[in-house]
């Protein structure tokens, strides 16, 4: 798995803004999504792309545009929904799918709950949104998910990880033999004792949209 921690200051400036406890929920959304189209400027550069030939107003120019099928981007939800309009942003063409997963609280293993996904994914790319890699069950699950229907390429694109995440990430997935990138904004220190980053942002679902009583 390559792993790119994008080191730019605008990133650093919106991710320290939604670490701070006094953001509220309406600014803490429009940061998030700010700042994934920041992520996903470099998550894309190994989008597929093909030649094509325009004409300006004053002469024919070679370009390139995207090539079919379109990029699939995967929200995990709920928390992965505050990144999608960040994502669509820049990369408004592509198709969106939904896979919802849920982290058992005291084995920290995840499992699926629902999915909105093609059942065929073979010679698609697929952008997963996760805000927190933590424990790393989740992600590695949804990876594992999406390969198991065809998924060829794959990049994930989060906020914040923290070491042991990316270890198990790297350890399940070892043998998946597809081209695995992770973006993020941000390295942290380690999870505590309940699975938490630290030193984090909190839980990015209940400070996206409230706590759900």
């Amino acid at each position: 798995m390559q792993i790119l921690v994008v080191d730019h200051p605008l990133v650093a400036h919106k991710l320290t803004a939604l670490r701070d406890q006094t953001t509220d929920s309406p600014t803490f959304r429009r940061l998030t999504e700010e700042l994934v189209t920041l992520l996903a400027y470099e998550a894309t550069r190994d989008v597929r792309t093909g030649p094509i030939t325009v004409q300006t107003p004053v002469a024919e120019a070679e370009g390139i545009k995207l090539t079919s099928p379109k990029p699939l981007v995967v929200p995990i939800l709920r928390a992965g929904l505050g990144m999608l309009e960040g994502m669509s942003r820049l990369l408004p063409t592509a198709e969106v799918g939904f896979l919802g997963m849920i982290r058992n609280e005291e084995t920290l293993t995840a499992s699926t709950y629902a999915e909105r996904l093609p059942e065929d994914l073979h010679g698609r790319q697929c952008y997963v949104l996760d805000p927190m890699l933590a424990t790393g069950g989740t992600l590695a699950a949804a990876i594992q998910f999406l390969v198991d229907r065809g998924a060829d390429h794959i990049t994930a694109i989060c906020l914040l990880a923290a070491p042991e995440g990316v270890e198990r990430i790297e350890r399940e997935l070892a043998d998946l033999n597809v081209p695995c990138t992770l973006v993020i904004a941000g390295m942290d220190s380690h999870l505590n004792e309940k699975g938490y980053i630290v030193p984090g942002l909190g839980d990015a679902g209940d400070r996206l949209y409230g706590v759900a009583q």
